[in-house]
């Protein structure tokens, strides 16, 4: 019989390694991100006292006090995160993001961080306050007159630098581990174990890219909690109708900064949400104000959002005889909108009448009533 041949494996097909980005340099740059969660990841929980409620005990975590002054630096630090882990992000990438605001500030501090270039493109309408702060941080803002083009021209930005587009709206979602690892949702129940009622009946939050509600509406699933998720909703905004079956983009964009947007985001998801509540723009700004003066607390709109909401849910529940606790958060400081927001000539100039508004707060505050 004739003798077998042996079979030739076939040739290794080596392409060499990549070398960009640089292996080092990222593990430098994810020590120092994880270096930043250890200082600044557990903001304060605070209690307030509702007169009118004492069946409630209502807790605003004041994530105002992160070293960017906002919310945004937990969803900054995961998308930088995000990039670096996926091979994205390199020692000299630049680094495009389209944010009304607080994002921008927070990612352009870690960009910084890093040592990367950072622009921020944004709605000419942003608050000069905001813009500045971004400066501050090393960022250079591209301002554009159609808040609707900030995606089209950030992802240009982007694909002209040869960087990356981190885009916040479709990515934030993702970016962040619901299932726990330190995020706000594992923060508050932490924080909430002592408490007399430590899982709360209500978490209420506004949405900007919808990241925040889809962790926490995820998180109390995971953790099979009987914890309810509302999302407040400015005027003008795609979510509220989006979470009613309504998809199709608003005309006109939110006029409360860093919530609200005028088309449904990727990570926006409608259905982990239990209960939305549209709010009037006059009543955030009123409750922001209510807010100070019954508390001390110097918060931007989007606080007040929340605090009219969470008001309205206290007096439901009073009023219901039900007991429980309600937790929300301070989403940014209150000084970057004194030339706006705070301010009554401003304020006068948009047509905002807050009278109204501030009588149904001081009902719910002082009696647990909801005269809206």
């Amino acid at each position: 019989m004739p003798s077998s041949t042996p079979s030739v494996p076939a040739p290794l097909i080596d392409t060499g390694m990549r070398t960009e980005p640089d292996r080092a340099w990222v593990r430098e740059a994810i020590r120092k991100l994880r270096a930043d969660a250890t200082r600044t990841s557990d903001t304060h929980l605070i209690k307030v006292h509702l007169p009118g409620c004492g069946r409630v005990d209502l807790y605003l975590k004041d994530e105002s006090t992160h070293p960017t002054g906002s919310l945004k630096h937990r969803l900054g630090r995961s998308l930088f995160l995000y990039g670096l882990c996926n091979g994205l992000i390199g020692p000299s990438t630049t680094v495009v993001e389209a944010s009304s605001g607080s994002t921008a500030v927070s990612e352009a501090h870690f960009a910084r961080m890093l040592g990367v270039p950072f622009v921020a493109v944004m709605a000419s309408s942003t608050s000069p306050a905001k813009i500045k702060l971004i400066e501050r941080e090393g960022g250079t803002c591209h301002l554009v007159d159609d808040p609707t083009t900030v995606y089209d021209e950030a992802r240009r930005l982007a694909d002209a630098a040869g960087g990356i587009y981190l885009d916040q709206f479709s990515n934030a979602e993702r970016a962040t581990d619901w299932r726990g690892n330190n995020n706000i949702a594992e923060s508050i129940f932490e924080q909430m174990a002592m408490e007399e009622h430590p899982v709360p009946t209500w978490i209420v939050v506004g949405a900007g890219t919808g990241g925040t509600s889809a962790t926490i509406g995820r998180f109390v699933r995971y953790q099979a909690l009987d914890t309810q998720v509302c999302v407040v909703d400015p005027e003008r905004s795609a979510f509220l109708p989006a979470w009613q079956g309504d998809g199709e983009a608003r005309l006109e964009p939110s006029r409360i900064e860093g919530i609200g947007r005028a088309r449904l985001e990727p990570s926006f998801l409608p259905l982990v949400v239990d209960r939305m509540l549209g709010v009037p723009d006059a009543a955030s700004i009123a409750a922001t104000r209510f807010l100070r003066e019954r508390t001390g607390i110097h918060a931007g709109p989007s606080t007040g959002t929340n605090i009219y909401g969470a008001l309205k849910l206290a007096a439901e529940m009073q009023s219901a005889g039900q007991g429980g606790s309600i937790v929300s958060l301070v989403c940014d400081r209150g000084d970057r909108y004194d030339d706006s927001y705070n301010n009554d000539a401003w304020v006068a100039q948009k047509g905002h009448d807050l009278a109204a508004y501030a009588a149904v707060l001081a009902a719910a505050w002082d009696h647990g009533t909801w005269i809206g």
